[in-house]
């Protein structure tokens, strides 16, 4: 028998009509849970669309303020947020939007010291990686490989953007994602998942990607461990 509210079957209606769906499969989404990192240009559309499906759960993650420059895309973000943390005027979008979902804030900088500590809070089943730059993303793989926990990664520039997710399975390591990374062309869509600038030159990928891995995997690999 179904645990749903009349108004969770009113307001989840076109999921539940949907055969792969049904009323068992809302009522996962509704006990699953969602960390998302970064509320920006990627997190922000993210974390609406996981809301209004009814997540139970979603922890957002982020340390900076809305500014009035993020609001043509960072659509969680109002005017009247601006000046005020990001994980703030995400919180209270979400619950407006949906008060079935429980909001859990972090705001503050994903580092060795504290990223698995923000996984293991809730318990949570994926981890959305929406930051932009090479340290962030290796070191939140190398979180997410050590806790075993699925996750994605995502980026875009321009017109273009790309996508990668990834499902931690028996003895892999971060490492050895990393290599895997590095084989991966920069000019090929949706095999490259380490950089926000995906879409510039393949040479100029290849430099800045060098530069960065370099740094990134000694600092994330020896400090997360």
């Amino acid at each position: 028998m179904s645990s749903l509210t009349n108004e969770q079957l009113e307001r989840y209606s076109r999921h539940i009509i949907l055969q792969q769906v049904g009323g068992r499969g809302q009522e996962k989404i509704l006990g699953s849970k969602v960390l998302v990192i970064g509320t920006g240009g990627l997190g922000a559309p993210a974390a609406m669309y996981l809301a209004a499906a009814g997540v139970g759960t979603i922890g957002l993650v982020d340390f900076d303020v809305v500014d009035l420059s993020n609001l043509q895309r960072q659509i969680i973000h109002q005017t009247a947020d601006v000046g005020k943390p990001k994980v703030d005027s995400g919180r209270e979008t979400i619950e407006a939007m949906n008060p079935d979902v429980d909001v859990h804030t972090y705001n503050e900088l994903v580092t060795s010291a504290n990223i698995r500590d923000i996984i293991r809070d809730q318990d949570y089943d994926f981890i959305i990686d929406g930051t932009d730059n090479f340290p962030a993303k290796f070191l939140i793989n190398d979180a997410c490989v050590f806790e075993k926990k699925p996750f994605v990664h995502a980026g875009i520039i321009r017109f273009q953007g790309q996508l990668m997710m990834c499902r931690v399975r028996g003895r892999a390591t971060a490492a050895c994602s990393r290599r895997c990374r590095r084989r991966m062309p920069c000019r090929r869509a949706g095999r490259q998942a380490s950089s926000a600038s995906w879409a510039a030159s393949s040479a100029r990928c290849r430099r800045r990607r060098r530069s960065s891995t370099s740094s990134a995997s000694a600092s994330c690999s020896r400090d997360i461990c």
